[in-house]
């Protein structure tokens, strides 16, 4: 018992002494964090002691199996908060499987150095665990139970005395360098478990539009405007023809202020469906997809489902990603089109192209006999963006720049598809977020994307459309408003 005494000791110590280099940090070098959050700094590494001791049955070794993976949870946030401009949180455990199952997603932007170091502190791991091996059982029924035991105490904690009112709104930067990372992981994810879900919004009118009304909104994966990514991207900007022509006739266009930079592509996808505001997700925020199905009611084919007779949403990639193969069918689309719809798609670098997704489109609204909606997320311009992409000769910002132009090609092509087509429609086109390219688009300042809010055919009071509009800043929630709105003026 004096070994498992020793053990916890030294493992207290160790966390205290290691988690003040996580960043940010007070005054940007390392200083001890309060001494409130404490006991949410300490259980999560007295979870994983307890887990390893479980494993092992000796302290001395579980120990350094807690301190090897402690160390790798602050270089590993260090590493994604340089990248996208956050550290660690809860919610990046949700991303474990999907990083099993598309790799290239995320261990591709991940230097091959840090890649290599990930392989030793797994290897480590391993190692420490095969090595302390032994077959006494009270220590690993000891480890059990202080791994039973943590969770549930944190959680009694969270709500008790000056505990209750520790973290109760997330400020991840303010957090992380006062109380810690290991705190603010824990306690955010104690509060987000015992986050009341929204009120159900009252059913929408039922005033059906026209016959042939069709809402169109893309999301188009990493576009942003290159003259706003810096001078390295400035000086190299293609010309965007596609946008330029849809700012000068869009009833609204401008700057949105997308929820997150270089990746969590669902912050934003869930503010333009849903229209909740990040100060109303709360803790939600980081992974809303998570309880999205909760909220159905605040969807957007739910809220237009007066107006429409069908919904359909298009994404040329795994709809297990994200969940999106339950969640979209449970939020009122009903049809889905994923990866298996393009079988036969030409492909621009590892994904499916623009243009591939623009044909499917267009088979989609000549096929529109009735009112609908039709939601679409592009895949081509997904990172990361590794040199010969597209060309051997070729950097990554060269692909970036090229998948650019070939979604800016897409917007083109909707706009002269919606004016042949000639009848009441309504398009939203936006930018997910901004692309992470080390050394060249690094997180810092802005996220604004590009969007813009296109109407088609005759308005009920004869109306011009959109000439002169001035531009402004929307957030995505304001996004799904302004598209409701449109929907609304379609011709009935």
């Amino acid at each position: 018992m004096l070994t498992l005494a020793g053990s916890l000791v030294a493992l207290c110590i160790a966390t205290e002494l290691l988690d003040p280099f996580a960043r940010p940090r007070r005054g940007g070098r390392w200083r001890p964090r309060s001494l409130l959050a404490l006991p949410f700094r300490l259980g999560p590494t007295l979870f994983v002691f307890g887990v390893a001791l479980c494993l092992v049955g000796r302290p001395a070794g579980a120990a350094p199996v807690a301190i090897v993976l402690l160390v790798a949870v602050v270089a590993g946030s260090n590493v994604k908060r340089r990248i996208l401009g956050e550290p660690l949180l809860f919610t990046d455990a949700a991303v474990v499987g999907e990083m099993l199952r598309h790799p290239g997603f995320y261990v591709g932007a991940i230097a091959p150095a840090v890649r290599l170091a990930l392989v030793v502190v797994l290897g480590a791991i391993g190692w420490l665990l095969l090595r302390s091996w032994t077959g006494v059982l009270l220590p690993r029924l000891a480890g059990a139970g202080l791994a039973l035991c943590c969770w549930p105490a944190l959680d009694r904690l969270a709500r008790a005395g000056p505990w209750g009112r520790l973290m109760t709104a997330p400020a991840v930067e303010a957090d992380v360098a006062l109380h810690g990372l290991l705190a603010t992981v824990s306690l955010y994810w104690l509060r987000w478990r015992r986050q009341p879900d929204p009120l159900p919004l009252p059913e929408p009118a039922g005033h059906g539009s026209g016959a042939d009304a069709l809402v169109l909104v893309v999301q188009c994966e990493s576009f942003a405007d290159p003259c706003a990514l810096g001078p390295a991207v400035a000086s190299r900007a293609p010309p965007l023809p596609g946008l330029a022509r849809a700012r000068a006739r869009a009833v609204r266009w401008g700057r949105l202020a997308a929820c997150g930079f270089g990746a969590y592509t669902m912050r934003t996808e869930y503010g333009v469906l849903f229209g909740r505001e990040e100060d109303e997700l709360g803790f939600r925020r980081f992974d809303p997809f998570l309880t999205a199905a909760r909220d159905r009611s605040a969807a957007l084919p739910m809220r237009l489902r007066g107006r429409i007779a069908s919904a359909l949403f298009v994404h040329p990639h795994d709809l297990g990603f994200y969940g999106r193969d339950r969640l979209m069918p449970a939020i009122g689309f009903t049809t889905v089109f994923g990866a298996s719809a393009f079988p036969e798609a030409v492909r621009r670098g590892p994904h499916v192209g623009d243009a591939a997704l623009g044909d499917r489109l267009e088979a989609l609204v000549a096929a529109a006999a009735a009112p609908t909606l039709i939601y679409a997320v592009t895949i081509e311009n997904h990172g990361p963006w590794k040199a010969g992409r597209l060309d051997r000769s070729g950097s990554g910002l060269d692909a970036y720049l090229d998948h650019l132009v070939a979604g800016d090609a897409l917007l083109a092509r909707l706009i002269d598809l919606l004016d042949a087509r000639g009848r009441p429609a309504v398009l939203a086109f936006f930018g997910d977020h901004r692309p992470s390219i080390p050394g060249t688009v690094e997180p810092g300042g802005d996220r604004d994307t590009p969007f813009v809010l296109l109407r088609f055919g005759s308005r009920p009071d004869g109306a011009a459309s959109g000439v002169g509009a001035e531009p402004e800043r929307l957030t995505p929630a304001g996004l799904h408003h302004a598209i409701l709105r449109e929907a609304a003026s379609l011709p009935a």
